[in-house]
């Protein structure tokens, strides 16, 4: 049986994309994604928790996450989920777990983040927004720590 890595968050960006270019001059756009959950405990009161997701978008998703995304707005991502290790400054090892996106899409109208209606304006969207848009030979993203994504020949599977 085959293996299966999917993610699907709809959320709000608590901040406008952090946009940065690899030496390559690659786009690479980093969205912190809040989803919220919502339920009521035992005595009915009202509980809510946030869960807060790094999601990592290059090249052409990364492009449109600069000019179309602000802080608040609503987006729906679908991608996979990869995990980084590297040693800190001190030696110690640390682990970051992301969301790669394959596929953006903006939710919302106008007034969700400040910015326009997508659907209504799309003639002023640039094609294939909400289409995968995963770079062939992707390199190697080094958000947080001195080692990037590495390569698959060092997986124990």
């Amino acid at each position: 049986m085959g293996s299966l890595n999917k993610v699907m968050l709809i959320g709000n960006l608590g901040a406008d994309p952090e946009i940065r270019r690899t030496q390559s001059g690659q786009v690479v756009a980093t969205l912190r994604l809040a989803t919220n959950e919502r339920w009521g405990d035992r005595d009915g009161n009202q509980q809510e928790r946030t869960e807060w997701h790094r999601v990592i978008a290059w090249g052409r998703l990364a492009e449109v996450s600069e000019q179309y995304l602000r802080k608040g707005r609503q987006v729906y991502v679908e991608g996979r989920l990869q995990t980084r290790q590297w040693q800190d400054q001190e030696g110690k090892t640390r682990y970051s777990t992301e969301v790669v996106a394959q596929n953006l899409q903006m939710l919302g109208s106008r007034g969700a983040g400040g910015e326009p209606d997508m659907e209504r304006d799309r003639g002023a969207m640039p094609a294939g927004v909400s289409r995968t848009a995963v770079p062939e030979g992707q390199p190697e993203y080094d958000d947080s720590g001195p080692v990037g994504q590495g390569d698959d020949s060092d997986l124990p599977f």
